[in-house]
């Protein structure tokens, strides 16, 4: 049996590779803050460890084959925390002798991302998180090919589902299902990337079974939806089983806001996303694993809706009567 260590296991991401890793049958261990340690998925042995404290860091992860950095800092703390995480993880693989698996995102690619990105793009430093993320691929990459540090990125768009909040779905998309409201942040015609979480962490433990095949740096790209608001409209629908009113994000309002809020801020910074259509290629993932992972749409907001229960008891009423069947 194989040992997987989850860095940020108690977080959306991390929660859910967790899981993944335990059903195919990983030793699966999950290192966490204080109380957090005591939130870990069913099966996970959990590992309490700062992972800003590089020595306590190396420790937890002892004994393992794969590290999964899941270790999501504040969103408006990204400066100052970002690269010196990146660079224990880095310490701590090269300490145990264990693969590095990561989560990436589409703010490599800046403004200029768009539809069918490959991961032979340039990447461009046009946004801060951009140059950020871009420093930490290139620091992982750099100890690939100078100290051997296998490395796998799996880059996807904005997660939703699984059993922890704080993602779009959560916070704005479906934050009012319960009035029958829902709100898209962008134009309602242009496409935008979003990953289902089970099926993302179903990929990085189907990868993890193949990193003999895999190069010392190695990125993927994982395509789940691009879907546009009018789409994603139909699909919560269908999901819930009755009409949803529509409503925008008022972005002038919340960058007002942002001058006495750092986190709206900085999610106001990022709110190009919605105005730039854009998707990723995953050519290269499915002829290395085959087909991705990937629940239909409105499967997959159901799921998400039920699992934090964004529908309350009114989710469990239509779920038997007006939710349309769904294969």
């Amino acid at each position: 049996m194989q040992t997987v260590t989850i860095l940020g296991a108690a977080g959306r991401s991390g929660d859910a590779v967790a899981r993944a890793f335990l059903k195919a049958g990983w030793r699966v261990r999950g290192v966490a803050r204080g109380a957090k340690v005591s939130t870990l998925a069913p099966g996970v042995e959990p590992v309490t460890a700062d992972a800003f404290d590089r020595e306590a860091l190396i420790r937890a992860c002892e004994g393992a084959d794969v590290i999964v950095h899941a270790l999501n800092p504040a969103y408006d703390k990204w400066t100052e925390t970002v690269m010196p995480l990146a660079e224990n993880v880095l310490a701590a693989a090269q300490a145990t002798g264990a693969t590095v698996m990561f989560p990436g995102n589409i703010y490599n690619f800046g403004t200029k991302v768009g539809f069918d990105t490959f991961e032979t793009m340039p990447p461009s430093g046009d946004t801060e998180k951009a140059r950020l993320r871009i420093a930490m691929e290139a620091l992982f990459e750099r100890a690939a090919a100078e100290c051997g540090v296998q490395t796998i990125v799996i880059r996807a768009g904005d997660f939703f589902g699984g059993s922890r909040a704080e993602s779009w779905l959560d916070l704005m998309i479906l934050r009012d299902l319960k009035k029958d409201r829902f709100v898209w942040p962008g134009p309602w015609e242009l496409p935008h990337a979003f990953a289902y979480l089970p099926d993302l962490a179903e990929t990085f433990a189907r990868v993890a079974e193949k990193l003999d095949q895999c190069a010392a740096f190695e990125t993927f790209h994982f395509r789940g939806y691009a879907v546009s608001g009018a789409r994603m409209h139909a699909a919560a629908e269908r999901a819930v089983g009755r009409p949803l009113k529509r409503a925008g994000v008022p972005w002038p309002f919340l960058r007002l806001v942002g001058i006495f809020s750092p986190l709206l801020r900085e999610v106001a910074k990022m709110s190009y996303l919605w105005r730039v259509p854009h998707s990723l290629a995953n050519d290269k993932l499915e002829a290395f694993l085959g087909a991705e992972p990937h629940r239909p749409l409105p499967v997959a907001l159901r799921e998400a809706i039920t699992d934090l229960a964004l529908d309350g008891r009114r989710g469990k009423e239509t779920a038997g009567s007006g939710a349309v069947p769904i294969p």
